[in-house]
């Protein structure tokens, strides 16, 4: 066969392939209105922006939908616990629980036609999960008690005031802060003691708080310093006020980890879940997640000007680690509430 027709095969079977993902994915569309409704768990409206997501995917093809905010922990029991009177179709969980998801059999696969858009290190090799976005944890000092706000984790021990760090061993948020302080502090994803040493050592001096880093007690001016994912931090400070909160990365260390979500292998609308899972890779849906400050995975993806501008500069990540032993980060994840009881909680007492 010479170039020309090699050349002339090729373009066929690509426009083959263009025209069964085109046919495939209209056939989902249809499917999934027939079903008209797509139950979430762990996508609330003020995470990632999830509401303006929801909305679209709403009014493009006529779903209602509901989501119930929970852990990824929570997301993963309730999966399992439910099986066939499943209340959920589709949850978003953090990177470190989208193995435990598998490997507990309550996920199905499905690969959007951004597929090959997306990392392999981001995504399962069956489908099973993707990553859509990536967070940083970071710090949020509320200005009006804190007028020092502090830049690194070191700093962090040497004031007097609150760290609120939310639910350890529950939340993935609370998890990855804790991560980010071993990152700063020498540790890994095999070694949490230097963060856990941290962690106790606040909880000694009584500066350890047991709230959750929401929107609603930063509004009361219950957190005085919060560490959460910078898309999260982002928000709540623009929707409360911006002049009354400071958001940094650390500058001694942090860690950027990515959210995935996860398809109910019992969901009652297995086709509306997929969709949202297309609509949620495709050009739209990636941006919707960056307008909520998240950083989307798909590369390929232009930004407008204004989404851009609302995220933090370059500079304040180059402490940054990813995660790279995530087999070593499940494992510890897993331990992670007995250690924080036995080496943090009990210092509370």
């Amino acid at each position: 066969m010479n170039k020309v027709m090699a050349g002339v095969l090729a373009g066929v079977l690509s426009l083959t392939a263009l025209q069964v993902h085109a046919e495939s994915l209209d056939t989902l569309i249809q499917a999934a209105k027939k079903e008209g409704t797509v139950n979430s768990v762990g996508m609330p409206d003020d995470w990632a922006n999830w509401k303006d997501t929801w909305a679209q995917i709403s009014s493009r093809y006529g779903l209602t939908h509901q989501d119930t905010d929970m852990s990824s922990a929570q997301e993963i029991a309730k999966f399992e616990a439910e099986k066939t009177n499943a209340t959920a179709d589709i949850g978003d969980v953090g990177h470190a629980f989208a193995a435990v998801a598998v490997q507990k059999g309550i996920t199905q696969p499905y690969k959007p036609t951004t597929w090959g858009d997306v990392p392999d290190w981001a995504k399962d090799a069956d489908g099973h999960w993707m990553l859509a976005y990536t967070g940083t944890i970071a710090f949020i000092v509320n200005n009006q008690l804190v007028p020092d706000a502090p830049k690194s984790w070191s700093e962090l021990l040497k004031g007097k005031y609150r760290v609120t760090l939310g639910d350890v061993g529950v939340a993935s948020q609370a998890n990855n802060g804790v991560l980010a302080a071993a990152f700063a502090m020498g540790g890994d994803e095999k070694n949490l003691t230097p963060a856990l040493g941290f962690f106790g050592e606040l909880a000694r001096q009584k500066r350890l708080s047991l709230n959750n880093v929401d929107i609603a007690n930063l509004e009361k001016g219950e957190i005085e310093v919060g560490v959460l994912w910078d898309f999260n931090a982002l928000s709540y400070r623009d929707k409360i006020d911006p002049k009354r909160f400071t958001v940094l990365i650390p500058s001694d260390g942090s860690v950027v980890a990515g959210y995935t979500t996860i398809i109910n292998k019992y969901a009652q609308h297995p086709n509306a879940a997929k969709l949202a899972r297309e609509y949620i890779f495709s050009d739209e849906g990636q941006i919707n997640l960056a307008r909520g400050y998240a950083r989307p995975i798909r590369a390929n993806v232009t930004l407008p000007a204004d989404v851009q501008a609302k995220l933090l500069p370059a500079s304040q990540y180059t402490s940054v680690h990813p995660i790279k032993d995530f087999a070593a980060w499940e494992k510890t994840s897993k331990a992670l509430p007995r250690l924080w009881q036995e080496q943090v909680m009990v210092n509370l007492q």
